[in-house]
């Protein structure tokens, strides 16, 4: 006797449920993330100029210190490729736009002082916490995600304006005093150009990709932590630690500033001369999972 098989039916309601599910949760998505329903000409917030960087191999100075049998040695060279274009805001974020997210309620208020910037000069005695507080707020207004650039992506749009600590001290050399020599060269020419007072926007020039104000009197804080490397004799990494919660800040040299740090002068961390100003640009992420990706770590230590 032949037997007959009936396969259980599906209805299209039990089909057409979940696919509703998952498309209102990627509604919700959306909307939280400024993927959908987020104009930026509603809320009159004008997204900043920036200039794109394409791709390269490029080589800049590792931002790690690095020890060699106990004794601080230059840092090597790194050699990069950019495997996607860099879009940066092409001047530091001015005191003016600053000023805008403190009255929205969504960054904190500079220090007081009777000679602080105001409208189109950078904003300065901004700290690390104060900048990816206003790259939020500045991505919830324009509906792009804004962030603070890494070492390595500050360098790429640097170009010939980045820093190079290096001393040019051979690393096999068991002379300490050479090092110390040379240092203490370089910190007191460093004293000697210094200028506190921040300049209006384009007074420092472009460089060749058309970033403005690179390696100017404003430093400009990163989302690289300070790293310290111990090599042995043979440049073999022994160990290496980072303390995140102290970043670097790039400009006319390289300074580990403490997050929280708004005047550089008071310390924190920094080895040396310390930065004439602390401030910052912003890299647009471009991806088109951006948002999204922000969304789902929004309020984490990933958002930065």
């Amino acid at each position: 006797m032949a037997t007959t098989l009936h396969k259980p039916s599906v209805s299209a309601a039990s089909l057409l449920a979940p696919a509703l599910i998952l498309a209102a949760l990627v509604s919700a998505i959306g909307v939280r993330s400024g993927i959908i329903g987020n104009d930026p000409a509603a809320v009159g917030i004008v997204a900043p100029e920036t200039v794109v960087v394409a791709p390269r191999t490029f080589s800049y100075r590792s931002p790690a210190d690095y020890l060699r049998n106990g004794f601080a040695v230059d840092a090597p060279m790194v050699t990069a490729t950019a495997d996607a274009p860099l879009e940066i805001m092409k001047y530091q974020v001015t005191a003016a736009d600053y000023a805008r997210c403190v009255m929205d309620g969504a960054c904190a208020a500079t220090d007081p002082k009777a000679d602080a910037p105001t409208g189109d000069v950078p904003a300065t005695g901004i700290s690390y916490d104060d900048a990816v507080a206003y790259a939020r707020w500045l991505s919830e207004r324009t509906g792009s995600v804004w962030r603070l650039p890494t070492a390595e992506q500050w360098a790429f749009a640097a170009g010939s304006r980045g820093s190079d600590d290096a001393l040019g001290i051979d690393a096999d050399s068991r002379n300490p005093a050479l090092r110390w020599i040379a240092d203490y060269e370089r910190e007191a020419a460093r004293k000697a150009a210094r200028n506190p007072v921040a300049q209006p926007l384009g007074s420092f020039g472009d460089n060749e990709y058309g970033v403005a104000d690179l390696a100017g009197n404003v430093w400009e804080w990163t989302t690289t932590c300070d790293t310290r490397i111990n090599v042995d004799g043979d440049g073999k990494v022994l160990s290496e630690v980072s303390a995140c919660g102290i970043y670097l800040t790039e400009g006319k040299h390289r300074a580990p500033m403490s997050s929280f740090i708004r005047d550089p002068k008071s310390g924190g961390c920094s080895v040396g001369t310390p930065p004439d100003n602390l401030g910052f640009r912003l890299v647009r992420d471009g991806r088109w999972y951006a948002p999204l990706l922000r969304a789902l770590t929004r309020g984490t230590v990933f958002e930065s």
